[in-house]
């Protein structure tokens, strides 16, 4: 029986010389993505084609992809995130579709974590690269109430890492988290309750059609003047239009990004807001978080190829 042909397309894994080794000497008929970025539409099909199984990341898995597909087999995620695949059109293919949730939760809660420092202590630099010898101190980060909205993986972590800051942690998510929430003396209440109280409002929530656009204009309206955003979900869980304008006319303090509607993003004047702090996508991209995410991902693979 001929080698079933892998194809992988997440940039980090292809830059990873031992993730690389890993899975080929499991796979020896394994094809990487050499273009060091994510692939246009058709580059995907073009790669994906011919292949039995398949490793994606952010890649997008549509149902007019996947119909042109018909040798695929498998696919393993990398990473966590599911909105840019089809899992219904996956399924009508008897296409398995494999992910290994909490992977990189460390590392995206550790980058909430600066996120929430930064903007305490007013470390966005850009008057100082300017000349501008300005020293204003900002805020300690101890003692605020941060409203954590979705305490899954990386909400949880989120929750444990900022344990000595002693925080007034309080939490919004779909799931039961009272078990949780009673081991950490953190508090579950309503939305609207929550971001009205909070000092940071951290978002961890999949994109889904009940999280697209969840923070807009009347929730900036409801929030406190001196509180922060930070978003290191989805892009678009957060209406970019109206925070924009919550930052300028300063109905919030500031906010924090790793996540936009588009990405990269092209509106520089909203990039260049002396209250925004950004970062490009970066928050599951430790280089540990790779690492683990591969593994898992080359896990998922052989066990699928041992089944089989």
């Amino acid at each position: 029986m001929d080698a079933p042909r892998v194809v992988v397309t997440p940039p980090a894994f292809c830059k990873s010389p031992s993730l690389r080794a890993e899975l080929s000497s499991h796979f020896s008929n394994t094809v990487f993505n050499e273009k060091g970025r994510y692939l246009s539409d058709s580059e995907l099909f073009d790669f994906l084609k011919d292949a039995d199984v398949a490793m994606i990341g952010r890649d997008l898995i549509s149902a007019e992809l996947v119909r042109s597909l018909p040798k695929l087999k498998m696919i393993s995620k990398y990473g966590v995130g599911l909105d840019n695949v089809d899992q219904e059109a996956l399924g009508r293919a008897n296409i398995e579709f494999r992910v290994s949730f909490g992977t990189n939760k460390r590392s995206v809660a550790e980058l909430t974590l600066g996120f929430m420092i930064g903007l305490c202590h007013n470390m966005l630099s850009e008057k100082l690269k300017e000349g501008v010898w300005q020293r204003e101190g900002g805020q300690e980060l101890s003692g605020k109430i941060v409203g954590v909205i979705g305490c899954g993986n990386v909400g949880q972590e989120l929750v444990r890492l900022i344990q000595p800051f002693q925080c007034k942690i309080r939490v919004r998510d779909i799931a039961d988290r009272s078990e949780f929430c009673r081991q950490f003396d953190a508090i579950e209440m309503a939305f609207d309750e929550l971001v009205a109280e909070a000092d940071i409002v951290t978002l961890h929530v999949p994109l889904t059609e009940n999280t697209e656009n969840l923070i807009n204009k009347s929730v900036f309206v409801r929030m406190k003047p001196t509180a922060f955003l930070v978003n290191t979900s989805r892009g678009r869980v957060v209406h970019q239009e109206d925070l924009h304008k919550a930052l300028v006319s300063g109905e919030i303090a500031g906010a924090g990004l790793d996540v936009f509607c588009q990405e990269p993003p092209t509106d520089m004047d909203f990039l260049q807001l002396s209250n925004l702090m950004v970062t490009p996508h970066i928050g599951g991209n430790a280089k540990e978080a790779v690492e683990a995410m591969g593994k898992a991902a080359i896990q998922n693979l052989v066990e699928y190829h041992k089944l089989s």
